[in-house]
Formats: structure tokens, sequence, C-alpha cells
């Protein structure tokens, strides 16, 4: 996966009166740190921000970020650790960059995309997707935006498990390998987990007046 790229810049005021101001000025208040680094108080622009994760469908973001002091640049390999949107409205709020080794391994959780038409749904069965991410350990370069699983070759009572899975190179599974990540259920079946999770739900809101009364 390439590398992208991200400028901040680093900022000496802190608090909720600075932060609306840089939001104000379109840019969202930030911070760096790691394991061996210093915490640094940054800010990077808005529109950047935005760009970067809207090219990427990944729920990892790696990327070099060059953090600009003055004249002096510096540039860092860092994972979006964590990105704090508004409670109300869809917007970016504070983002935190974590800084990592690209020769050293991380472990993290890869999306699951299955592909292909299962040839159960054909003969009326229903897709079911179990589990939608993978954990995993890799060097930051060898990491990819989702794994594809294919389940068109699943007929009614088939399902495909992480053992199952084919990883790409230099990439490790940390799970259980019998764990299932899709099954084709016969119609029936499902028509019964829905009923049963009616059930289920009905009897909490019983058990939820009775206490009440």
């Amino acid at each position: 996966m390439a590398q992208m790229t991200l400028s901040a810049q680093v900022r000496t005021e802190k608090g909720k009166g600075a932060g609306r101001k840089l939001r104000r000025d379109k840019r969202v208040p930030a911070v760096f740190y790691g394991p061996k680094a210093k915490s640094i108080m940054l800010s990077v622009s808005y529109s950047d921000l935005q760009a970067l994760i809207k090219s990427t469908t990944s729920e990892n973001i790696i990327l070099k970020l060059l953090i600009e002091s003055g004249e002096n640049v510096e540039a860092r390999s860092v994972i979006l650790k964590e990105l704090q949107t508004d409670p109300i409205k869809p917007f970016y709020y504070h983002a935190d960059f974590y800084e990592i080794a690209m020769d050293k391994e991380l472990t993290l959780n890869i999306a699951l995309h299955l592909i292909g038409t299962p040839a159960g749904i054909i003969k009326g069965g229903m897709l079911q997707h179990v589990k939608r991410d993978l954990q995993v350990s890799c060097l930051p370069g060898n990491m990819v935006e989702s794994i594809d699983v294919d389940v068109s070759s699943l007929d009614i009572g088939d399902s495909v498990h992480v053992k199952d899975i084919v990883l790409p190179d230099g990439i490790k599974l940390l799970e259980e390998e019998d764990e299932a990540v899709a099954i084709v259920v016969a119609p029936y079946a499902a028509a019964e987990e829905v009923k049963e999770a009616v059930e289920e739900e009905g009897e909490g809101k019983a058990d939820a007046e009775a206490s009440e009364s």
C-alpha cells in the first residue's frame, strides 16, 4: 500500500478557545505521540485531512506526517490512532497520530470483503456475513485495505472459515482458524432466527415492564 503524506504545524496554544479558533480557520487540532516520542501539539488542514481519509477505505491509515516548526520540517511515520468527530454533525474535531516504526510489526484489524454470489442464493438461501474483520500482524508496509473472501462456491448449509482465507504475503493470522466468516442458510433457518430475535425482544420488554410495575 502506497504511503500517504500529511503536513502538520506545531501549535503552542491549547485549551477550548484555541481549539475553536483553529476550527474557525478550517484547521483540526491534533497531537503526535509515541512510545519513545515526546508529545507534540499540532494542527492540520481540515481539507487535507478530509482528502486523505476519503482516499482510502481502510480503517487503518498509515501515513508520513510532515511536522513543520518554523522553517524546520521533520518526517515521522504514524498511524491515525483516533479521529474524534462532532457528536451532532459529521465534522472532524481532533486527530491523534501515533508514531510507528516501519520495521516493526503492528497488530491490526483488517476488513473482510465478501466477493461473488453464492450458489446457494439461487436456490433461495441467504448469505450471512458473520465475521467482518480479521486480526493480523504485519509490517506497516505490508498492510492492505481489506482482504477478499470468495463465497461464490457456497451452497445452502456451506460456510467459509478463517482457515480458508488466503492471506497476502507478509501478513500473519492472529485469530482462531475454525471461526466462521460467512454461511449460506436455508430460508426457513433465517426466518427462525428472525422469529427468535423478535420473541427475545418481546420477552425483554415484558420483563422490563414487570420490573417497573
